[in-house]
């Protein structure tokens, strides 16, 4: 072996990855996506199409891209959309383009998703993909957060508390679990996720040639 490093060693890049969060409707995906924006630079929001209203203070393209029913419909047909479900009778689909060229530039994609959209996703891009499942610590609390929050109806509450279990039947289909009993420690352990995700070997691109020069080309 020689005493100094080769010069001019090949560069190794990491292609993204996509960070799907999922978790029934109030246990707090959301808010711990806004946090891992806030506090990692390396991630970007993947910013979902859907056929519903926007709620309070949402904005176009940067929440959701709104659209109409006819033309979600259109953009099925002609598959541009990586994933795509029925979800409390409005439609959502993540378009396909532009996460492809994120993650080939080597950016991270965060995905506030269903179990539903999760199972594409891992039928589609399965290499590409990290899954979590997040929890509410009780069924109460979880009711508690639905409603205080104050953006549905009683009857809306009460129909998201009603398919709750169904959604939580889910969980086996995840990389890793977390239980949001408290907020910053979840932020805390799926930036952990995210960081050790970041090294794995596959996504190591030319990893195969820098290792070979600095064993001296052997």
């Amino acid at each position: 072996m020689t005493d100094s490093l080769p010069a001019n060693l090949p560069t190794v890049s990491r292609r993204g990855l996509m960070l799907v969060l999922s978790s029934p409707s109030g246990a707090g995906k959301t808010t711990i996506g806004h946090r891992l924006l806030e506090r990692d630079k390396h991630i970007t929001l993947s910013v979902s199409a859907t056929t519903r209203a926007p709620r309070p203070g949402e904005k176009d393209g940067k929440d959701y891209q709104f659209m109409s029913v006819e033309q979600y419909k259109e953009l099925v047909k002609a598959e541009e959309f990586l994933e795509h479900a029925k979800v409390f009778d409005n439609y959502y689909g993540t378009p396909r383009a532009p996460v492809y060229a994120e993650l080939a530039k080597g950016r991270d994609m965060l995905f506030d998703i269903d179990w539903q959209g999760a199972q594409q996703l891992a039928q589609n891009a399965r290499s590409d993909l990290v899954s979590v499942f997040i929890l509410p610590p009780t069924v109460a609390e979880l009711q508690r957060r639905l409603t205080d929050r104050g953006a549905d109806s009683s009857a809306v509450v009460a129909s998201r508390m009603d398919k709750a279990g169904a959604e939580m039947s889910h969980w086996r289909e995840y990389d890793y679990i977390v239980i949001n009993s408290d907020l910053n420690r979840s932020v805390n352990a799926i930036l952990s996720i995210l960081h050790a995700e970041r090294l794995r070997r596959d996504r190591q691109q030319g990893m195969a040639d820098f290792v070979n020069a600095l064993r001296g080309g052997e």
